[in-house]
């Protein structure tokens, strides 16, 4: 369960404070980690040692210690020394690696809980049962982040998300796939979505992920009770993926700041495709030259104002109302009346996620 090299530096530690060498064994007598530079084992030392009844040994000028998890031996410890003083410390030494698999099994046990939270895996009984054993509160408010990079996440970026964190019990950092960190925050008192947002922003910031492209953390809305968890993070995911339709320019985004988009997403595309069909018939908004497609863009930028739009474009008032007529005229749709202006910025979106839709598929 805890990683040899966990072990490793909890020995070195060991030594340099008592100034003993330590060595760790497994049940079949093989070395986890050791500050030995000669120490050789005999398998029949260690064998007996396992069968017998006792805690501790002094097997030739070694004292043995037996470390267990629920009365399952798990190592033997192995120090250097047969006076009382080498025995005292072996025996704080076992005390102390035996803490440390508490500790790790009860960090793996609640990132096990977390994950099977998120995935909708547990029983309502089974969350609140869980919960109390782990000492994880139930009615607090807690929102669900997800931080997706661009390559598969190595375990320095996991580790860099935690530090940045502290190391708080009370948020949880893991990981469902490879690409994917995982954050389930808990709130402070007066915390909210603004908060949220500069949160997620001081994470790619102290990350050093701002300026990448292809990095984007979202996050759904903020939850009261731990069963809502799972919500949340369905959440965050469908805004990872709307954001990167319809705000492709956003590093952050939230599942409230979703709009239209969000509805968009749960349309099938054979209903997509006739609903274009129905407004351009047999043209697409694909077919527009770039000097129509930038107009269009820059009139619902400013709310179908022609006189600030025409300016922002740097053209006469007359040439955008000329493109505005010419569009009409193609699509059957006037921009300028709001009705036909919603249908034509809702069928942009429709293509948009038809496009997207279409490069998962191969």
């Amino acid at each position: 369960m805890i990683s040899n090299q966990v072990l490793q530096n909890t020995l070195e530690g060991l030594k340099e404070i008592s100034r003993t060498e330590f060595c760790i064994i497994d049940t079949e007598g093989k070395v986890l980690a050791t500050t030995f530079a000669d120490f050789s084992i005999q398998p029949g030392d260690i064998q007996a040692f396992v069968e017998s009844q006792a805690d501790s040994q002094l097997v030739k000028g070694f004292q043995y210690f037996k470390v267990c998890d629920d009365y399952q031996l798990e190592y033997i410890l192995v120090a250097h020394g047969d006076d009382e003083d080498t025995y005292m410390v072996g025996k704080l030494a076992a005390f102390q690696i035996q803490n440390l698999i508490v500790a790790y099994k009860e960090r793996f046990d609640k990132d096990s809980f977390i994950k099977n939270l998120l995935l909708d895996n547990l029983l309502l009984v089974d969350i609140y049962n869980r919960a109390k054993k782990l000492h994880i509160d139930a009615d607090v408010r807690r929102v669900v982040m997800i931080l997706e990079l661009q390559q598969e996440k190595d375990h320095s970026s996991m580790e860099s998300v935690k530090s940045f964190f502290g190391g708080k019990s009370k948020d949880f950092i893991t990981a469902v796939d490879e690409k994917s960190i995982i954050i389930v925050k808990e709130l402070e008192d007066g915390e909210g979505y603004a908060e949220m947002d500069k949160l997620a922003h001081a994470i790619l910031d102290t990350l050093g992920l701002n300026q990448n492209e292809e990095t984007h953390i979202a996050y759904g809305t903020i939850v009261n009770e731990l069963k809502e968890v799972s919500r949340s993070y369905k959440e965050a995911r469908m805004a990872l993926d709307v954001g990167k339709i319809f705000f492709g320019e956003k590093d952050v985004i939230a599942y409230s700041s979703l709009g239209i988009g969000r509805l968009i997403y749960q349309l099938p595309i054979p209903l997509c495709k006739m609903f274009i069909k129905e407004i351009f018939e047999n043209k697409s908004p694909d077919d527009f030259d770039e000097e129509t497609l930038v107009t269009i863009d820059k009139f619902f930028e400013n709310s179908l104002n022609v006189s600030e739009t025409s300016r922002q474009l740097y053209i006469h008032r007359n040439t955008l109302v000329y493109r505005l007529d010419k569009l009409q005229k193609s699509t059957g749709l006037d921009l300028r009346v709001f009705e036909d202006a919603i249908t034509f910025k809702i069928a942009l979106m429709v293509v948009r996620y038809m496009k997207y839709m279409e490069t998962l598929e191969y």
